[in-house]
């Protein structure tokens, strides 16, 4: 993956909104904030300010320079922390300025939502925290310099309000990201059999090549087919196919490892991605998979069915460690043998 877009790689759902809503909300935060400062550059100008003026424009620059570096970042979580914390120690002085308003509070509130948004729950409650808290104990020393005789009801409304949306927000990120786990579930995982589904099934083969390759390791994907699965589907009825694929699928986790990789491609199709494995131990392995698939006595209509797998390997110290290259190979394999031998071949 190139530097250009990097960012875009799929974070866990503790990280907050995806990669890209994350880089979309993070850039128009830094062009709103940008616009804003020019304003306020202005209006320091008018009031003779200068020296005050120019660093606001200084920072507006730095905002727009970071608003199209956003584009193609290679480490958006440090542009995220070199945003929010300048702007939470801003928060935070808005409220102790001179002639400050009752209502400077309210940038407060904005602090966990922007976090939790931005770094998802963890990192969003460890940067929110101890702002909010510098945020009520500034806030504190605005109502002491006010000699106000309502400052006990001030105060306690600043705390409530505080610590309720730090809970509200706290809680509803952990409910989406319980929400957003269960939608990926569904999404990369066959229902039928827990198996991962064809597209996270490619891009498992891919991250392991790219892993093998960098390690000087071997590599193997093995697409197997259920002979004549479509014509038993259509003979047999539904439940019968399903009970024929759970049982080829118990024999497949039962005999590989956890670092192998098992994928459920389509009704009667398989595949596997093996780790270090030379091609005369995957194919011994697959030869193996095909005795053990063939020995199920399944209730059939007509009697007991026993099962025959069509295999297709594919090695990257033959076929290289292109996922496509491999896919292709296994492929052609699948189709024009079905049986592998001692030497991987089919």
């Amino acid at each position: 993956m190139t530097s250009s877009t990097s960012c875009d790689a799929p974070a866990p759902a503790s990280d907050g909104l995806r990669p890209h809503y994350r880089r979309d909300l993070l850039r128009l935060l830094y062009a709103v904030t940008a616009g804003a400062l020019v304003l306020f550059a202005a209006l320091q100008f008018y009031n003779g300010k200068p020296v005050l003026a120019g660093l606001e424009l200084l920072a507006s620059v730095l905002l727009l320079t970071g608003y199209i570096r956003l584009a193609r970042c290679r480490h958006l979580r440090a542009w995220t922390y070199g945003y929010l914390v300048p702007l939470f120690v801003f928060f935070n002085y808005v409220i102790i300025m001179p002639q400050a308003s009752v209502a400077s509070f309210v940038w407060v509130l904005m602090m966990p939502v922007l976090a939790y948004l931005l770094l998802g729950r963890q990192r969003g409650l460890v940067l929110s925290v101890p702002f909010m808290a510098a945020g009520c104990v500034s806030y504190t020393y605005y109502l002491g310099s006010q000699h106000s005789a309502g400052i006990g009801v001030d105060l306690l409304n600043m705390l409530l309000c505080a610590g309720l949306m730090l809970v509200f927000i706290h809680l509803f990120e952990q409910r989406r990201e319980a929400a957003e786990g269960q939608l990926l579930a569904l999404t990369q995982v066959d229902p039928l059999t827990g198996l991962v589904n064809h597209q996270r099934f490619r891009d498992s083969l891919a991250r392991t090549l790219s892993e093998c390759q960098r390690s000087n390791s071997p590599c193997a994907l093995v697409l197997l087919d259920i002979d004549g699965f479509q014509t038993l589907q259509a003979h047999q009825g539904l439940a019968f196919s399903n009970r024929l694929v759970a049982a080829v699928t118990e024999v497949l986790t039962r005999r590989l490892r956890s670092t192998d990789v098992i994928g459920r491609l389509g009704d009667g199709a398989f595949g596997l991605v093996l780790r270090d494995l030379q091609r005369t131990d995957a194919a011994q392995l697959t030869a193996s998979l095909q005795a053990q698939v063939a020995a199920l006595r399944l209730a059939a209509d007509d009697g007991a069915f026993s099962p025959a797998l069509a295999v297709g390997l594919a090695h990257s110290d033959r076929d290289g460690h292109q996922a496509d290259g491999l896919v292709r190979s296994a492929s052609r394999r699948l189709q024009t043998g079905g049986v592998i031998d001692a030497n991987g071949h089919g």
